[in-house]
């Protein structure tokens, strides 16, 4: 391993890998950030202080144990695609920390099957599957599928206990609404089941905010019978001035924001340097689509490209429209975001300002997008306090990026300028959904921003599941005890 002496930490987690190989890694270890850490985002060095894979829960659980006897932080890690590379800086007042990677075998089986009473398909898979696996395994088992984002490399562990929001969200709901039953890994190092009918609180918990609570090592989901046809199209529109998309996205802004919808329908605004693109997703047959008068309300004058496809195909087609198909390629990026309600849509005078500003400013980068996707529909039927997932009221989602190899301060200045705008124009808009992590908000406005009116309930019962707080990240929920004491340290 390239070490010298071992810690109590490295020789517990050693012993539970007898001898296997590309078990555990160390930071002494030869090409550790490269073979183990593999940071998603570069542009944020982390330093574990061991990354441990394992085969079984029984081995999650007892790493958990080596970890809680060295007085060690854990946090879980699927398909490794955090923007904030699991939030981890080097701070010499934090408790070291491991990261414990998700197999998409973990937790035994993988399999489809139908009840015989009522046709009711469930799927019951390792929590390290990344998303374009589990599409292939879940049309290989019945031609069955489940809502989720757009990105084939992300995992199903992280994605289904934030949220997992992607086209068919607005049809089918988010992928932590598909989600029965799960298998669960908690803080004492027990092997738990979670569910509507066991364990209740920490159920709710983990669909919102999983990170905090436990290391899930399986999933049960509902499935939905695959759509027969999905039609795809593209608008791409190339103009000589930012401040002519105003606009185009005026009139997208004005289709997303009608509560009569079809849900059937979802759609991106994609802005980047030359331009911009409209994708958009319908589930169903192209003569469906006409007839919901949709198209008649998108904006016109730009390229268009229709494509009739399968759900396979629909979800390729999404990946390389957005860039997504790359998202196995770790780069250094900065990115903000914010979650918009029906009241916090963009005003006319704000969109001006928007465009404006990204047509006059230097972005320090020639590589820049800004996004805006609809939500709404199905989303927003489930009852507000059924999980924690706190966005049951929005009506668009939006995020920008820069890219930069390496990024600079200006690049960076650039998105915070374009936060700022939409964030001045929108001054109610407070919420962020916790997959687009933003590092650099500190850990009581994290909290806040991504759990909103969820985040005391997710204390109380965080003190109750993790009172050492050994799921930790500089984010992550708090236990409500550890706020009062810090109170009165305080005072």
């Amino acid at each position: 391993m390239g070490h010298g002496q071992s810690t109590p930490l490295q020789q517990c987690l050693s012993a539970i890998c007898a001898g296997r190989d590309e078990c555990v890694g160390y930071p002494s270890d030869p090409f550790f950030q490269l073979r183990w850490v593999k940071s998603y985002n570069k542009a944020i060095r982390i330093t574990p202080v061991a990354v441990f894979r394992p085969k079984t829960s029984a081995e999650v659980a007892e790493a958990i144990k080596c970890a809680t006897q060295s007085n060690v932080h854990v946090q879980a890690r699927s398909g490794g695609h955090s923007y904030g590379s699991v939030l981890r800086t080097v701070d010499p007042a934090e408790r070291e920390w491991i990261i414990m990677c998700r197999r998409k075998d973990q937790g035994g089986s993988r399999n489809l099957w139908k009840t015989a009473a009522d046709i009711t398909w469930q799927a019951t898979f390792g929590a390290g599957y990344e998303l374009g696996e589990l599409d292939q395994r879940l049309h290989q088992h019945g031609q069955r599928a489940m809502a989720h984002g757009t990105c084939p490399g992300v995992g199903v562990g992280g994605h289904a206990t934030i949220g997992g929001i992607g086209p068919s969200s607005r049809m089918w709901g988010t992928s932590l609404d598909h989600v029965l039953e799960v298998e669960v890994v908690t803080a004492n190092g027990e092997i738990r089941i979670a569910s509507q009918t066991e364990n209740e609180d920490l159920f709710w918990a983990l669909r919102g905010a999983g990170a905090s609570f436990g290391i899930i090592t399986q999933f049960t989901v509902r499935t939905q019978p695959e759509p027969a046809k999905v039609l795809e199209y593209t608008y791409a529109f190339s103009f000589g001035k930012q401040k002519d998309l105003s606009p185009v996205f005026a009139e997208w802004q004005n289709v997303v924001l009608n509560p009569k919808l079809d849900r059937r329908f979802s759609t991106l605004f994609i802005a980047q340097p030359l331009g911009a693109i409209i994708t958009g997703t319908f589930f169903g047959t192209r003569e469906e689509y006409e007839s919901t008068g949709i198209a008649r309300k998108l904006p016109v004058g730009g390229f268009l490209e229709l494509k009739v496809t399968d759900w396979l195909g629909s979800l390729v087609h999404m990946a390389e429209k957005t860039g997504l198909s790359l998202s196995h390629i770790p780069t250094e990026f900065y990115s903000k975001s914010l979650a918009l309600r029906q009241q916090d849509a963009l005003t006319r005078r704000t969109i001006d300002s928007l465009f404006e500003y990204t047509g006059s400013t230097d972005p320090g980068t020639l590589l820049w997008t800004m996004i805006f996707d609809s939500e709404g529909g199905a989303i927003n039927d489930v009852p507000s306090d059924s999980t924690a997932y706190p966005h049951r009221d929005k009506l668009l989602m939006y995020q920008s990026y820069v890219i930069g190899l390496p990024l600079n301060a200006k690049a960076k200045q650039f998105a915070d300028g374009i936060h700022n705008v939409i964030q001045t124009g929108s001054p109610h808009a407070k919420t962020r959904y916790a997959g687009y992590v933003d590092p650099e908000l500190g850990r009581s406005d994290a909290q806040r921003t991504y759990w909103s009116d969820k985040l005391s309930r997710l204390q109380r019962i965080k003190a109750q599941w993790d009172p050492n707080d050994v799921f930790h990240n500089p984010q992550s929920i708090d236990p409500s005890h550890k706020l009062v004491m810090n109170h009165s340290e305080a005072r």
